[in-house]
């Protein structure tokens, strides 16, 4: 029994819900939007076994008070997609349904999975798991594209297989960047382990670039994940002068819960490096999101300039 609170005009819900729904026969339960409660109820009511989403639904889900009113004890397999699935989330939501949540990734450009940690046997969290079958993968150097990588060397994820598209309707320059000598270049910073497992790190574009090194928001934001008072964050860079970008965490704290700048800074201090710790932080009652749920990191950018009076 599927839950499905994902878009079907997506393609992650149109593939992963609906066309495999259909395909092994199985009931749909639809429900229009995602509010948290409506999903628990629907859950408990129509003993759903399956409930593919993303990050955000899961963090709303560990977070709703009352949650220990809902029998969520049928749930066996949860995928997430559509954006990074941090650990701790990952851990605190199996502990509260006993089902497994194991994390995929795609692009619309690949129709859109490419990979995706196996719900039976071995999986590794924090990757996304193995290549599905007849879909070749490579990690090539960023800077030239033209030298693939070896084991948890990081580089830039490219594709090959039958469910890559064609191109971009009437935009043959963008397609031209895009898929080169029958490749996919995803523009997402990843590595592969000695068990062939992959593990994306950042987006090029969301890669923060301060005093000369590399940072990936991801490795950020699980430390903050940590910390027992935050529901959930964002970690952005915003340009500085000579520093390049600055790192900055937008959080968003559990119902009743205080926190200053200096408590999370002085709690990433533990973890981090010195360069990757965030020097400021916004606190909010929410962050700006997608209908499925991706936070939209270039409007918190865009609300920063504004503010600076930097464009």
């Amino acid at each position: 029994i599927f839950l499905s609170v994902t878009p079907f005009f997506h393609v992650f819900g149109m593939t992963a819900i609906m066309n495999l729904g259909i395909y092994i026969g199985a009931a749909l339960v639809l429900l229009p939007r995602f509010k948290t409660e409506d999903v628990l109820k629907a859950v408990a009511k129509h003993k759903a076994t399956i409930f593919i989403g993303v990050e955000a639904m899961y963090v709303a889900i560990n977070n709703f008070p009352k949650i220990q009113k809902y029998d969520l004890s049928s749930i066996k397999i949860c995928i997430s997609g559509a954006g990074t699935l941090h650990v701790e989330v990952q851990n605190k939501f199996e502990s509260l349904t006993g089902g497994k949540l194991v994390e995929g990734y795609g692009l619309s450009e690949a129709s859109p999975v490419t990979h995706c940690n196996p719900i039976y046997g071995k999986r590794v969290k924090g990757s996304i798991g193995l290549p599905f079958p007849d879909v070749d993968i490579k990690i090539v150097d960023v800077e030239t594209s033209k030298k693939t990588l070896g084991i948890n060397e990081i580089g830039e994820l490219i594709i090959k297989g039958p469910q890559v598209m064609k191109g971009y309707w009437n935009k043959p320059d963008e397609t031209a960047n895009t898929i080169r000598d029958g490749w996919l270049y995803t523009g997402d910073v990843a590595r592969m382990d000695e068990d062939g497992f992959f593990y994306i790190e950042e987006r090029k574009k969301d890669m923060i670039k301060t005093v000369g090194e590399n940072v990936y928001p991801k490795e950020v934001e699980e430390v903050i994940f940590r910390h027992p008072k935050v529901q959930d964050v964002v970690v952005v860079g915003i340009p500085e002068e000579f520093k390049g970008e600055m790192i900055k965490a937008y959080i968003v704290l559990k119902n009743g819960e205080t926190a200053t700048d200096e408590e999370i800074i002085e709690y990433c201090k533990k973890s981090l490096a010195k360069f990757k710790v965030p020097k400021e932080i916004e606190f909010r009652k929410e962050l700006p999101k997608t209908m499925i749920g991706k936070v939209l990191r270039r409007v918190l950018k865009d609300e920063e300039m504004k503010k600076r009076g930097k464009s």
